[in-house]
């Protein structure tokens, strides 16, 4: 009955707003309290800026830089607030985590231009795994009051293997998108959703630092196809149903 409940709750959870998404988990863990453990670590939510105070950047919050009450920052190493005994990376891989922040700020400066991003890597045995947080949002005044929010989650596990010159990549994205306009002739409108595809990629590995680039053509492959996908789903859909309806 459980296994039931649990896909229901997940099957709800992924066709109600995503910008509601906090309250509506909050009301399901209050109706199915054994789901507790299961829904939070199940259900993607969305992300939450913090301030490095040390370097003066920011920083994005999750699950995978949170110990207890604390979240670590990819850019100074530190937690937010003190945490003595949080996760400390070896030196290869958080130079590396160093590196993977500084390409992917590139990467959404470029695509996003502007907005908060966050890479966070932590040791496995056979390699190591990551998560690539995105968040843009935004709002507009005028007589169209415009607000909008881009949250995505990639997550990518890396094998590697023994005097191999490849490695293999697996990558899980959500990307959660919604925006809400209110006009005074049209009244408001509401639009968003979330999507979730996974890839697995072999490609060629030189030295340590090719990580980078490889885990960069992974993420951008997958997010530029499901950026295609939700720009068919959602906007064009929308854009035909009013279309019709005129």
């Amino acid at each position: 009955m459980t296994d039931k409940q649990l896909d229901c709750a997940l099957d709800l959870m992924r066709r109600l707003p995503p910008q509601h998404i906090e309250k509506n988990l909050c009301n399901l863990i209050d109706l199915i309290p054994d789901l507790t453990a299961d829904l939070l670590s199940t259900v993607d939510q969305p992300l939450k800026i913090a301030r490095d105070s040390i370097e003066g950047k920011d920083f994005l919050l999750c699950d995978y830089n949170r110990d207890g009450d604390s979240y670590r920052s990819p850019w100074s190493n530190t937690y937010f607030p003190p945490f003595e005994d949080g996760t400390v990376l070896s030196d290869k891989l958080r130079q590396l985590e160093v590196d993977c922040n500084d390409a992917f700020d590139r990467y959404r400066e470029m695509y996003f231009e502007g907005g908060v991003s966050s890479v966070y890597l932590w040791d496995l045995d056979n390699g190591f795994a990551g998560v690539i947080a995105i968040k843009k949002a935004g709002s507009g005044g005028g007589k169209q009051k415009i607000s909008a929010s881009w949250d995505s989650i990639h997550v990518i596990e890396v094998t590697e293997r023994p005097n191999a010159r490849n490695a293999h990549y697996k990558l899980t994205s959500t990307i959660m998108l919604w925006f809400m306009t209110e006009r005074d002739v049209s009244g408001e409108m509401n639009l968003g959703g979330s999507l979730t595809r996974q890839s697995e990629n072999d490609w060629p590995l030189s030295d340590y630092n090719s990580h980078v680039g490889n885990i960069g053509r992974t993420v951008e492959a997958l997010e530029n196809s499901m950026r295609r996908l939700l720009n068919e789903v959602y906007f064009d859909l929308t854009m035909h149903f009013a279309n019709t309806l005129r």
